[in-house]
């Protein structure tokens, strides 16, 4: 138990590093124009009709860092400081969505991956906790309920990593489109980079903190397995 609490700590606080130095990154690329001038928008718009994408639309959504691609209703939604900015930072993230487009237009296997998984995982996450209590309080009387919670957190373990592969294509798409297209130019293409991996670093942190918290369900449900 001590073991895991140190895990626990150890990659929360690590998350807590990641998003900071994220935010960070985003403030400080925030405050550098494109030097043609392009909104968040215009950049979205232009990288989907160069792909001969022309079934996908640009909307603004509410929030901050909340700029997502949608594949049930085919829209990339940008949020409110990335929708309207001509910054580095809006043209990376921009691009990053659209780059999900263009995997969901050219059938990217790990995007169809993890589409399918998404209504498996929403399942899983509405009753994981709960089973996965259960299961420990009732680990040596009925231990097949604490398997099932394993196998349901499993499954959202399983999803975080392909995550990892869906959103670092998305950003090599991007990044290559940007400056084959001539929005970043040799002083702004590595500041896009790195708002990009800097971006990346979240999903790799939170698969990895998703894995350990497997790993520590499977060593109780084994420990318990072992006093029968």
């Amino acid at each position: 138990m001590g073991i895991y609490w140190i895990i626990f700590i150890g990659f929360a606080l690590l998350s807590w590093l990641v998003s900071s130095r994220l935010q960070r990154k985003f403030e400080k690329y925030s405050q550098i124009p494109l030097p043609n001038g392009m909104t968040g928008r215009e950049v979205a718009e232009k990288m989907l009709h160069e792909n001969g994408i022309y079934d996908v639309k640009v909307t603004c959504t509410p929030g901050h860092l909340t700029d997502h691609y949608n594949p049930m209703n085919k829209t990339v939604n940008l949020s409110e400081s990335v929708y309207h900015s001509n910054s580095i930072a809006a043209a990376a993230v921009a691009a990053h969505e659209c780059g999900h487009a263009v995997q969901h237009a050219t059938a990217y296997a790990p995007l169809k991956m993890r589409s399918a998984l998404v209504p498996v995982v929403s399942f899983a996450s509405n009753i994981m906790t709960w089973v996965l209590l259960g299961g420990m309080l009732l680990l040596h009387s009925f231990p097949q309920l604490l398997l099932f919670g394993i196998i349901l957190f499993a499954s959202t373990t399983l999803f975080s990593f392909i995550t990892l592969p869906v959103e670092i294509n998305a950003s090599q798409r991007a990044l290559a489109w940007l400056s084959r297209a001539g929005i970043t130019n040799v002083y702004t293409h590595d500041k896009a980079e790195d708002a990009l991996r800097s971006a990346a670093y979240t999903y790799v942190v939170a698969a990895l903190g998703s894995l350990a918290t497997l790993l520590y369900y499977i060593m109780i449900f084994l420990g318990g397995r072992d006093r029968e």
